[in-house]
């Protein structure tokens, strides 16, 4: 970026000062924005791991960015605005330099009456009854569409755009009315003009709390949009907070709030699921899923708001709640299927975010393996005698050796990270003393963690599973494990590919005390380091490739970082020297083996079978305004859908899951702790990645014992 400040010294820990006056023929809070924008700047400048230069290309991301951000649906502006906005696609560089607003000034200017004439018109559009019996569509990719050439081109979208969302309502009401007449022929019945006339009012309603909501958006909201389009275009996880958004994301990141245990983010208009919380009431209740679209929000049997286009914060109020009570969400899965979820309001379940370990065998074979769930990468630095989940999966080995397993399987599917510190010595449980991981700053050398500790707790075979939604810790982890060649790792993709570390800066510090009226300015998290393997390759974007893929329903869907908007790129750095594992022979020959099992298994079979159909579903993007062919391809979906989810939910007959014997008399003993188990155990017992992960620990025991024998002779 190379973006010089007069005065600014920017040091990660300790205080920035801003002293020029430059910026004195600004009105107050555009003066208090210029000074805003040029601490942020000086700050990625010094701070960020990768930042842009300040040119003609940035200011191009920056203009696309936040012009999508504005109007990424392409319902307000029409092209008149956007070529009057083009002329300073490549001056943002410049406005940012010398601090002016003209652009931003401009753009809400244009935004606001594209409102204010919408505003005025889609009242008019849904007074009337809609003719569902054309065979009419509406495109719901905007990349696809140009901007409207006119007004009234404009309208006629919203038309359709208001026409759909009447369509999946009515939809819905048919629908549940069929189904309630089925169970009792006297239930209240409605014709079909009072249900399309209710689902017109649903849709109306939605829309002026809609425009209510658009109309209380006031000069810091659109300064906010503008700044974070500025750091957006830097990568996808540097963003600037308002003093109140900082606050917000603090008391979510606490843990502390009752809802529903799911981590949600804002995109395209969307409402969407990236994580369920171990233990959470999302992942007790069991059918919302990462990738999830929420459409709607209701309180127990009570009206749902459309969540569609509204602010994360505002969707986040509505899904909150107290314990004990209910929320439904109507939502959008990959495949396209649209259902509701009921989910009661709790705390989370610590207990189930904890290491816990079982031991599993094939048709009663003496032979068992050893499994170990960690849902995450867990430790208490508030409480010197809290739990940390290092000496919580040394405990679960310990006890699974004490049962003489044959191998281990480690399961870090759905893991989302967290403490680095306990992934250095969890990694080091299963090899002697070595390098785990590097991380650099923007400047200077790569710094390395290190296991330090010679002793191992567990030499023997070793599976780690992994998914697309392991990420940071979880990859980091079994990065390191392949790299070392110490364990197989299987999965369905490579992972998350998250290998970016953020920090949050308190832009307050920047400014002198002569400057204290502007506080508070707010926050900045920005990218400040990367975690390199020991190979020299990064975790970025590609995540770690399994050495087994198996399918998955997600197999051919972008998820993960490479999904994510300016994404920073995958590069290395130097290797490190490193003593490779030599426990594990005949590599080649269990992978081979891997997959011609995995081929002959029915189960499997499908789950690509539904691969393929999730990803067709996923790339449709034009949708029917015909009731009759709607109601048609609805059906369709959820019986398609109803066959996969009923393969999966079938026992696996030979594989049999046991309590570890240090464990039972806790759990005998309490029945919560009993069901919670009893759970636990019949869910393995479904889990087809499960078995595979024993078959291939079975097949690194073949090969290990002919590699000792050969070793003897």
């Amino acid at each position: 970026m190379k973006y010089k400040l007069l005065g600014l010294a920017v040091v990660l820990g300790a205080s920035i000062f801003f002293t020029s006056s430059g910026l004195g023929y600004l009105d107050y809070d555009n003066k208090k924005n210029g000074m805003l924008l040029q601490i942020l700047m000086g700050s990625l400048d010094q701070l960020h791991y990768d930042a842009d230069e300040l040119d003609n290309d940035f200011s191009k991301k920056v203009y696309n960015l936040y012009l999508k951000q504005l109007d990424r649906n392409k319902r307000f502006f029409i092209q008149s605005d956007v070529d009057q906005l083009s002329a300073y696609e490549t001056k943002i560089d410049d406005a940012i330099e010398n601090p002016n607003f003209d652009f931003l000034e401009l753009s809400v200017e244009l935004f606001e009456k594209r409102i204010a004439e919408t505003e005025a018109f889609y009242e008019d559009v849904l007074a009337e009854p809609f003719d569902f019996s054309k065979d009419e569509y509406v495109e719901f990719d905007f990349d696809k569409l140009t901007y409207a050439t006119s007004s009234e081109e404009l309208k006629e979208r919203w038309h359709k755009w208001l026409k759909y969302q009447t369509l999946t309502r009515l939809h819905d009401a048919i629908e549940e009315q069929e189904k309630a007449l089925e169970k009792d022929p006297k239930a209240e019945k409605k014709s079909y003009n009072e249900q399309e006339a209710e689902a017109r009012e649903r849709v109306l309603k939605n829309h002026k709390d809609w425009f209510k909501r658009m109309n209380r958006l006031d000069e810091r909201d659109r300064m906010s949009a503008y700044i974070n389009a500025i750091t957006n275009a830097q990568d996808p996880h540097t963003g600037y907070f308002p003093p109140k958004d900082k606050e917000d994301f603090d008391i979510q990141m606490s843990g502390k709030l009752e809802g529903i245990g799911a981590r949600l983010i804002e995109r395209d208009g969307y409402i969407k699921v990236t994580e369920i919380i171990a233990g959470s009431p999302s992942w007790k209740q069991g059918k919302l899923k990462a990738e999830d679209l929420i459409l709607k929000v209701a309180q127990a049997d009570g009206e749902p708001v459309d969540v569609v286009d509204m602010k994360i914060g505002d969707a986040v109020q509505l899904i909150r709640g107290k314990k004990g009570t209910e929320v439904r969400l109507t939502v959008k899965s990959v495949d396209g299927t649209t259902k509701v979820i009921p989910i009661i309001r709790d705390v989370v379940l610590l207990e189930e975010g904890y290491a816990k370990a079982s031991r599993l065998s094939i048709d009663g074979e003496e032979n068992s393996i050893g499994y170990i769930k960690l849902p995450r990468f867990y430790a208490d630095f508030s409480n010197s005698g809290g739990r940390d989940c290092s000496d919580d999966v040394q405990a679960e080995i310990a006890k699974l050796k004490k049962e003489k397993v044959g191998g281990i399987i480690l399961d870090l599917r759905n893991n989302g990270g967290g403490s680095l510190q306990d992934v250095v010595e969890m990694t080091g449980l299963f090899i002697d003393e070595g390098p785990i991981v590097q991380v650099k700053a923007k400047e200077g050398a790569p710094y390395i963690y290190e296991d330090e500790d010679p002793s191992i707790q567990y030499d023997g075979p070793l599976v780690v599973l992994v998914n697309s939604f392991s990420a940071s810790a979880s990859e980091i982890m079994s990065g390191a494990l392949q790299d070392y060649g110490r364990a197989v790792i299987v999965g369905t993709g490579s992972t998350f590919g998250k290998g970016t570390v953020q920090r949050f800066i308190d832009l307050d510090r920047a400014l002198s005390g002569s400057y204290d009226e502007l506080k508070p300015l707010g926050s900045v998290k920005m990218t400040i380091q990367k975690f390199y393997r020991i190979n020299g390759g990064t975790n970025q974007l590609k995540g770690v490739i399994p050495d087994v893929i198996l399918p998955d329903a997600y197999s051919y869907i972008e998820v993960g970082e490479q999904e994510q908007e300016h994404a920073m790129t995958w590069d290395e750095i130097k290797p490190l020297d490193y003593n490779k594992w030599d426990g594990i022979s005949k590599f080649n020959e269990i992978v081979r083996n891997s997959k011609l099992r995995t081929k002959a298994n029915e189960s499997f079979q499908l789950i690509e079978e539904n691969a393929r159909r999730m990803k067709k579903r996923s790339d449709k993007t034009s949708f029917t305004l015909c009731l009759d062919k709607y109601r048609k391809e609805q059906e369709t979906n959820e019986k398609e859908s109803k066959t996969y989810e009923d393969t999966l939910e079938k026992e696996i007959d030979k594989l049999q899951v046991h309590t570890l014997l240090d464990d039972k008399a806790s759990i005998e003993s309490d029945t919560t702790k009993a069901q919670i188990n009893d759970d636990w155990h019949k869910s393995l017992k479904k889990d087809n990645y499960v078995f595979e992960a024993i078959n291939i620990v079975k097949d690194l025991q073949r090969a290990s014992n002919a590699y000792s024998n050969n070793d003897k002779k």
